[in-house]
């Protein structure tokens, strides 16, 4: 599942950190343990390496009902593999709940990324006041907008001006994890 074969009487200082990884990770999991320990798994590792260690610890996790307990700062590996997230903050449990709670919690908003099919000024928003401008390189406009609101900016903003694209999205864990610590407004 990992790709080793090639790397099974190889030296373990001639290893890439990606090979060591996963044969640390497969060593780990020489006697099938039950709970499994994992401590930054994906630290330091390309995009694809990341994915295939993610996919095969969600893989494990699910085909032989282990717990995994990881610990990480990096929210890719979070969003991928946990369902419950708790956020230790100078040694207090700040948050002990799933994921989708932290973001109906902290993130009141949305965000709305407009390419527009020309390039309007800033002014020109004003008309929106519900619409609070987070990012402005025209013709490219990014929106921060209460979810209540959501559809009716986007209704306005499809009415009143032109627009080549329109995409909603959620904040990301990263800004409402940094909301979480620092209190600031992410709108």
């Amino acid at each position: 599942m990992l790709d080793l074969q090639s790397v099974l009487k190889v030296q373990v200082r001639k290893l890439s950190l990606g090979q060591r990884m996963k044969c640390e990770l497969v060593a780990a999991l020489l006697h099938s343990p039950k709970v499994l320990f994992l401590d930054e798994p994906t630290i330091g590792l390309d995009v694809v390496m990341q994915k295939k260690i993610r996919d095969f610890i969600k893989d494990y996790n699910q085909k032989f009902k282990a717990t995994v307990i990881l610990t990480s700062h990096y929210m890719d590996d979070v969003k991928e593999l946990c369902e419950r997230v708790i956020i230790i903050d100078k040694g207090r449990i700040f948050f002990d709940g799933k994921l989708r709670e932290i973001i109906a919690k902290y993130a009141d908003h949305k965000l709305l990324e407009v390419v527009f099919s020309q390039d309007y000024p800033k002014s020109a928003f004003a008309i929106i006041p519900s619409a609070k401008i987070k990012s402005y390189s025209p013709p490219r406009v990014s929106f921060s907008v209460k979810r209540r609101l959501v559809n009716d900016v986007a209704a306005k903003l499809l009415t009143r001006f032109k627009i080549t694209d329109l995409n909603i999205t959620e904040p990301s864990i990263e800004d409402i994890i940094r909301e979480v610590f620092t209190g600031r407004d992410l709108s």
